[in-house]
């Protein structure tokens, strides 16, 4: 059995790719983070999932990426915004893919794992920049260059295979394998008890997503 990294926030498109990664075969260590976000609902929801899922080890790492400031994740005098708007909005996390994908390319190293999923989605998102495919192929070729794995001819894969699925497909796609949609949080404005506020844009998505998909949304609003 080969082994994976998945990066596991706790929101519907990890839990969907800690599925698609279970049933490829791998073994799953899980990798969340503590970073500073403005609730901590999602770490417990990833530690739900990861419990429910069996993966073979769940670590969530403290950085606090919240002392730059700069988002609405972080900087909580940075309102999260309640409609759609244009451009890159204010929940744009600095970097984060990147420093998570770091993380987990190290973590990979440490656990000998062949690979590493993750959910980034650049069909159904908010237009981060770091969501999208060249993104995603620049990392990997710097992966290739920066790892004792890679240079030594064991590489390092980095896998997103929801990088071209809509919220319609992943929700089809997640519930083929099973997924607990309600034991998820995608909200940017979640309650403790990780209700969600179904305004902000993680919600519209997530929202869309059920209704394109016809099915019921499990999602608990505040």
């Amino acid at each position: 059995m080969s082994r994976s990294v998945v990066l596991l926030s706790g929101g519907m498109d990890s839990a969907t790719v800690l599925a698609i990664a279970a049933a490829e075969g791998e073994q799953c260590f899980a990798l969340s983070f503590d970073y500073g976000q403005r609730h901590n609902a999602e770490l417990t929801a990833a530690q739900r999932i990861a419990e429910a899922s069996g993966v073979a080890e769940h670590r969530v790492i403290n950085i606090d990426i919240a002392q730059l400031g700069g988002s609405a994740l972080t900087d909580l005098t940075i309102d999260v915004p309640d409609s759609a708007s244009e451009g890159i909005p204010v929940t744009y996390v600095p970097a984060r893919n990147t420093i998570f994908l770091a993380y987990a390319l190290a973590y990979a190293e440490v656990v000998n794992a062949e690979a590493i999923y993750t959910g980034i989605n650049a069909v159904d998102y908010s237009g981060y920049p770091d969501c999208r495919p060249e993104y995603l192929a620049a990392f990997q070729a710097m992966a290739n260059l920066a790892t004792k794995r890679c240079v030594e001819g064991e590489p390092i894969q980095v896998r997103s295979p929801l990088i071209n699925m809509s919220k319609r497909q992943i929700v089809e796609r997640g519930l083929e394998l099973g997924v607990d949609f309600g034991s998820t949080v995608s909200c940017y404005s979640a309650a403790i008890d990780g209700s969600a506020c179904g305004v902000c844009d993680a919600c519209r998505l997530r929202r869309a997503g059920f209704v394109a998909a016809g099915i019921i949304d499990p999602t608990r609003y505040g």
